[in-house]
């Protein structure tokens, strides 16, 4: 059996990053910085994330507003049209 290659786009979109919630999963803050989601976890279990990462209960997840801030998006769109 071939393998497919995923039609679906790896990142997320400026307005996809500000419609999250507080904190995110780890696999969709993976997809904003362009990595899957083994990469994420290895990241994320090494401390070696690019963001803040909080362990509730065993889960990995990210502070989104951690994540903007080292993607460098505004937090607001309010603020991105202001710059």
């Amino acid at each position: 059996m071939a393998l497919e290659a995923s039609t679906e786009p790896l990142g997320l979109t400026v307005g996809d990053l500000l419609n999250l919630p507080p904190t995110t999963d780890i696999v969709t803050a993976g997809k904003a910085f362009g990595m899957g989601s083994t990469k994420a976890y290895q990241l994320a279990k090494a401390g070696q994330f690019p963001c803040k990462v909080v362990r509730p209960g065993g889960s990995y997840r990210v502070v989104t507003a951690d994540m903007l801030r080292v993607l460098c998006v505004p937090e607001s769109t309010e603020d991105a049209v202001a710059a």
